[in-house]
């Protein structure tokens, strides 16, 4: 049996262990979804962040571990004052935004906010999240993409700026 009280009160075991023992936790399905996000939603910034990583970790090997509540949650995460918690909640929908093409204005509205953060990590992962759901071609480009292309005009890291102008130059394939 799982526990994360336990593994988060264990000070032996450093933030990027404990990511990655989350992370198996979910794939194995040793740990449900539900009670990781229950265990999140109570949780102070940092042990949230880490959850959320863990998801992040869990999704880029399976998308479909996703559910549409881990979709909401990390949608709704990107309004946290946490610049972890936004960019990790970030890296989790550009991982999934494919399973939920129907669900992405909500997603799409907070991480155009997270777009101008001060923090480039921040800015990083929202422009990932985007890239992806441009690389969808679904409805939202025909606003989207003009969006982008200011965003790009405006952007001083060229990370940030390459990541934009690759997912365009994929969407147009």
């Amino acid at each position: 049996m799982v526990n994360l009280e336990d593994l988060f009160k264990d000070k032996t075991v450093k933030t990027k262990a404990k990511t990655e023992i989350l992370s198996s936790w979910i794939v194995d399905k040793k740990l449900s979804i539900k009670e990781l996000l229950e265990f999140a939603e109570g949780a102070k910034d940092p042990v949230k962040a880490t959850c959320i990583e863990g998801l992040e970790f869990a999704t880029k090997q399976d998308p479909a571990i996703a559910t549409k509540e881990v979709f909401q949650f990390v949608t709704d995460a990107l309004k946290d004052k946490a610049p972890r918690v936004k960019w990790e909640s970030a890296k989790v929908i550009g991982n999934t935004a494919s399973l939920f093409a129907e669900e992405l204005d909500k997603p799409i509205a907070n991480l155009l906010v997270n777009t101008t953060h001060e923090g480039t990590v921040v800015r990083w992962s929202a422009a990932f999240a985007l890239g992806e759901i441009l690389k969808l071609n679904t409805r939202h480009n025909k606003k989207l993409l003009p969006t982008i292309e200011s965003i790009i005009s405006k952007e001083e890291q060229n990370s940030i700026k390459k990541i934009f102008l690759d997912s365009i130059k994929k969407m147009a394939k």
